[in-house]
């Protein structure tokens, strides 16, 4: 079995189930800058075919058969049906992996479906960490997101230098399920983030400010933040199409106040951006990003 000993001298052999906006570039990093030998699914088999050609990999035409023999494997899917449909479903990669591998999820998903994910890893030998990021499309085409980790320390500190790939942080939250609980936070603060953000700029619009102007200066105190910095131009010009779309944010909401139901969390202001985000879905929002907040904010 591949190790952190012999990885000085070979590289892993890797499975990667899942080639979105987000699985494809990541993939790509564990070939490129991690060296590593790689085998690629998704459902859309032109997609796999493409990866292959780009970066030199091959496919499986099963999400079982991709991950046969492999050390790592890795999915980025959808939602939890989606992955448990490419781990415990039929062909799925539960029934391919050998004992001892470890299965690698960077969907956002339920730490409920982590949870189930770790009993049937259990039952045939096998490892599992749940690994959902952060930082959109670009983070993953930069190699520089951020991943939150729920495992055991013997196994997250094997998986490490592997995800270090595509990452800039990697951390390790609590046992199986805390890295999904950790991306929940995530998505709290940045819903939050956006929508005092839009409110800003709505607001300074409407008092006739220079938004780039007062941006320079406000981004550099307490209220700056990566949204400010990054997001506060194309939405002062109503350009809506960079990074994680709001049917992605939904879901992930939907995440979000499921869990808190289920603990008692109290999330007033998560709840009420969600109901925002529904909005800008009616407004024929869907796949807009997540700055468009303030598009509600300006309709007429």
């Amino acid at each position: 079995m591949w190790n952190n000993k012999t990885r000085r001298f070979g590289m892993a052999k890797v499975a990667f189930i899942g080639l979105g906006v987000m699985g494809f570039p990541m993939a790509g990093h564990l070939k490129q800058k991690g060296g590593h030998e790689l085998s690629v699914y998704n459902r859309t088999a032109t997609k796999a075919a493409e990866w292959a050609a780009k970066f030199g990999g091959t496919t499986g035409a099963t999400p079982a058969e991709a991950a046969k023999d492999a050390d790592f494997v890795f999915t980025c899917v959808g939602n939890d049906d989606d992955l448990r449909s490419v781990t415990t479903g039929e062909n799925g990669v539960l029934s391919g992996m050998k004992s001892g591998a470890i299965l690698i999820d960077n969907t956002t998903a339920s730490a409920e479906v982590a949870r189930e994910l770790e009993a049937a890893a259990k039952e045939k030998g096998i490892h599992f960490i749940d690994a959902p990021v952060s930082g959109g499309q670009a983070g993953a085409e930069g190699g520089v997101l951020t991943v939150m980790c729920g495992g055991d320390q013997e196994i997250f500190d094997r998986a490490k230098p592997v995800i270090d790939a595509y990452a800039r942080m990697v951390g390790l939250m609590g046992p199986v399920g805390a890295g999904q609980l950790t991306k929940m936070m995530n998505q709290i603060c940045i819903a939050g983030i956006v929508q005092g953000l839009s409110e800003a700029i709505h607001f300074g619009k409407q008092a006739g400010l220079d938004i780039e102007t007062v941006v320079d200066v406000i981004s550099k105190g307490a209220a700056g933040s990566w949204q400010m910095e990054n997001r506060h131009k194309t939405m002062d010009q109503g350009k809506y199409d960079f990074g994680f779309a709001v049917d992605w944010m939904r879901k992930d909401l939907d995440i979000v106040l499921t869990e808190a139901r289920r603990n008692g969390a109290k999330l007033p202001l998560t709840a009420l951006v969600d109901q925002f985000y529904g909005d800008v879905q009616a407004m024929g929002g869907n796949r807009w990003d997540t700055s468009s907040l303030l598009a509600r904010l300006e309709r007429k």
